[in-house]
């Protein structure tokens, strides 16, 4: 960040009030790079700050802020900096703002609109909050076919500075409704005066709907490679536009909500350090009840098995050893297989495949680990001395419970995320954790159920 070594001698201007010197360092400053240092002062410097900023910088800046920055400045700036800051913004940055805002809050700035910003700003927060609808921007650019290159020109000249973006101008009847795409390149490698109808593009167009969830944008930005994305209606009129800039916003929410999941912990709506103490140990808390009922099973399933433990205490010696190795590999399995349904690799119909898969993986990995705790038996008997028929049998009812506890851990890691996903939930949910304590206990069962068959009348 540019701004992070001159922090100390910009609070040292701030404080000696040398306004003319800050606004000389400033010249040069992306908003981008002016939002995060403004983030990072005090509340009481922030407007100090915000307030020597040119106006059209200063609205650009404002939309780089985070939350409580832009909440903090709301507060601090007169009615008609907040104003011009509200009227100036693009209107899919504004609805952002304002969703996250309290409802009284959000209606008194409402006021503050000119009429067609008011307008805009209302029909963009009716969608739902998860909408495509929400981040919806209404300023593009829209042509008509019979119009000559000259006149795209013109028409970008004098309207081109209130649209999101100028990569693609849109092609559109009498009536409003989308024909066509013209991409920047094409516009200007063409001829000036060639017509729009032989250069547009009017191959199937990829659109969206307003009503239609934001994920399910970020999947069409995904697979189409594209920086902007048309809106229409359910008639097929162009009603605004999402730009590739706002879906990296949806990508981060949605990686970081997985993020979350898998770990056990419910989706944080806001920033870790400033979610409120009592709503951070409530997202932690239920995940770790249900993970610690789930533990309780296999304190159960220990207890079942307490007669085979009281006759051949040697076996306990081995339960971290098989119950991590099964949790482990349940793990891989299902961070492996949410990542290829979160990028479209597979899909629901490759159950089988999959399966067939981690059935082969799981009897490899289970072999190789298999043999290595026999080894393990083996040697550590050898080497005090004590390698018998009871140790060499030990060793084996260990080899082959990780066989069966790893292709178990395989197969649930690998399934799970496919049966929520069926089920239409969020593969997320059955995390490591969740996994793993789905494994261990399997994995006590399976371990006791070895040991009853192959150390009885040995050991048991």
């Amino acid at each position: 960040m540019i701004g992070t070594p001159l922090l100390p001698e910009i609070r040292e201007l701030i404080e000696r009030r040398n306004f003319s010197a800050l606004q000389r360092i400033f010249n040069d400053w992306l908003p981008v790079d002016l939002a995060e240092l403004i983030s990072d002062l005090p509340e009481n410097e922030q407007a100090i700050l915000f307030r020597l900023l040119p106006k059209d910088v200063a609205t650009e800046t404002f939309e780089y802020l985070d939350l409580d920055a832009q909440e903090n400045l709301l507060t601090a700036l007169t009615q008609k900096d907040v104003t011009h800051i509200l009227n100036s913004m693009s209107a899919d940055d504004r609805t952002a703002l304002l969703e996250e805002l309290p409802g009284t809050v959000a209606q008194e700035l409402l006021k503050l609109l000119s009429f067609k910003e008011f307008k805009i700003a209302k029909t963009l927060l009716a969608y739902a909050e998860d909408s495509v609808g929400r981040l919806m921007s209404p300023d593009y650019l829209s042509v008509k076919k019979d119009w000559n290159i000259n006149q795209v020109l013109e028409y970008i000249r004098t309207y081109g500075h209130e649209s999101e973006t100028l990569n693609v101008i849109y092609v559109v009847d009498d009536h409003g409704k989308l024909k066509g795409e013209l991409m920047a390149r094409e516009l200007l490698l063409s001829s000036p005066d060639s017509k729009v109808r032989d250069i547009v593009s009017e191959d199937k167009i990829i659109t969206l709907t307003a009503t239609q969830d934001q994920t399910d944008a970020l999947e069409a930005f995904k697979r189409y490679d594209t920086v902007a994305l048309p809106v229409v209606d359910s008639n097929g009129y162009l009603i605004g536009l999402v730009t590739v800039d706002d879906m990296l916003d949806v990508a981060e929410e949605e990686e970081t909500e997985d993020i979350q999941k898998f770990g056990g912990i419910e989706a944080l709506e806001e920033p870790y350090i400033d979610l409120p103490i009592p709503q951070l140990i409530k997202k932690r808390a239920v995940w770790l009840v249900v993970l610690f009922i789930g533990e309780m099973l296999t304190a159960s399933a220990m207890a079942f098995f307490q007669d085979e433990l009281a006759k051949a205490i040697v076996l306990a010696t081995f339960i971290p050893l098989i119950i991590s190795s099964g949790g482990n590999s349940g793990s891989q399995a299902a961070t492996l297989i949410i990542r290829s349904l979160a990028l479209g690799e597979i899909s629901i119909r490759d159950w089988w495949n999959v399966m067939r898969r981690e059935i082969i993986s799981g009897f490899a990995l289970g072999g190789m680990l298999g043999i290595i705790g026999v080894l393990r038996v083996v040697l550590w008997a050898m080497i005090f001395g004590q390698l018998t028929l009871q140790w060499i049998f030990i060793g084996i009812t260990v080899g082959i419970s990780l066989v069966g506890i790893v292709l178990f851990g395989t197969l649930a890691g690998s399934m799970l995320p496919l049966l929520l996903k069926h089920w239409g939930l969020d593969p997320a949910t059955s995390s490591a954790p969740f996994v793993a304590t789905l494994v261990d206990v399997t994995g006590i069962v399976i371990y006791f159920s070895v040991a009853s068959l192959l150390l009885s009348g040995i050991l048991l």
